[in-house]
């Protein structure tokens, strides 16, 4: 795939302009925004999307085409797990609703630029070293096995300060009190204070980063085009504060979703091992030589793999969820959140 030069430009351009236009919206006036403003940035988004796999399947291939559309639905459905913990980080430290949708875009605004530079390094290794699929893919299997673990053991979510977070909260000067969306104020002898919203928005960012550390070799799974891997990422991260709003409360019935995922980054993880058997350049594995006997997955199958499995396992945790108490859904999702009742 030749993306030329002023492609990747106006790709970083037009990324640029539309998060500072959100920013600057956001930041006009704060506020918890309504169903009807998340559904209307929501389809804007994904039409965007499409439109962008239309024009990529167009100038490229049907091929490359799929590879984005099955990208982007992989990152969007791991990024529909995120959202739980990013629920749980504005519970934990009260984030005002007014100003929960400004610090998820400074958080994502992070997330990006720091997933860029990932991005770039995974694109480097696979270039450089093809047995680093061997690497990708037994870290999904092994987090797929993780999710699939957690999700059985139905334990209530909890969530665990990152190192970086706790560091800074240890050496710096920090107040309680929440003064809007200023990350900075002086206190006692105009000394520096980090406020409550720098501190969620480092932990929003920092959290998101790890998150990719399996959503990223997920990616490279389905497509080794560093150019759609960026862009996939892109526009579900572009999507993402949306949905914390839209779905919130759906998403305390998606009780299967960490089977679903746990299926998903398994299938994609022997995808990448299979590749990787072609691609085999290891002395000590058949002699160095590529395997031919190991199949290859097609891009449209992992398109319908993809799609199948995100529709089976929304519909039977809806049917499931539908079935069950209010003390029965406590106990396979976890505690209602405090804002799903007000």
């Amino acid at each position: 795939m030749d993306v030329p030069t002023w492609v990747w430009i106006a790709t970083f351009v037009v990324t640029i302009a539309v998060f500072t236009f959100d920013l600057v919206i956001v930041g006009r006036r704060p506020h918890e925004p309504s169903m009807k403003e998340c559904a209307t940035y929501l389809s804007v988004y994904v039409g965007l999307a499409i439109v962008f796999g239309i024009g990529v399947w167009l100038t490229w291939d049907h091929q490359h085409g799929l590879e984005f559309f099955s990208g982007w639905l992989v990152e969007y459905s791991l990024s529909i797990d995120n959202l739980f913990i990013f629920i749980i980080i504005m519970a934990k430290f009260a984030v005002p609703k007014e100003l929960q949708q400004y610090a998820l875009m400074i958080g994502i605004v992070m997330a990006l630029v720091m997933r860029a530079i990932f991005i770039g390094v995974g694109a480097a290794a696979i270039n450089n070293f093809s047995w680093v699929f061997y690497l990708f893919g037994l870290f999904l299997i092994y987090t797929a096995a993780k999710l699939a673990k957690e999700g059985a053991e139905d334990e209530d979510d909890e969530f665990e300060e990152n190192k970086l977070v706790a560091f800074i909260e240890r050496r710096f000067p920090a107040t309680s009190e929440w003064h809007g969306k200023k990350l900075l104020v002086s206190g006692e002898g105009a000394k520096k204070m980090i406020t409550p919203m720098f501190i969620v928005i480092i932990t929003l960012g920092t959290t998101d980063l790890l998150f990719a550390l399996d959503s990223i070799p997920a990616i490279f799974g389905i497509t080794k085009e560093p150019y759609l891997v960026l862009t996939a990422n892109i526009f579900a991260l572009m999507g993402l504060r949306q949905l914390y709003f839209l779905i919130g409360g759906l998403l305390e019935r998606l009780i299967y979703l960490s089977y679903g995922l746990a299926f998903l980054l398994a299938f994609i993880g022997v995808k990448l091992i299979l590749h990787a058997m072609h691609e085999n350049e290891l002395s000590f594995i058949n002699g160095g030589h590529h395997i031919e006997w190991a199949p290859e997955i097609p891009i449209w199958l992992s398109l319908v793999v993809i799609v199948a499995t995100l529709a089976v396992t929304a519909v039977l945790s809806l049917w499931a969820s539908s079935r069950m108490t209010p003390e029965q859904q406590d106990a396979a999702t976890g505690p209602r959140r405090d804002w799903e009742d007000d």
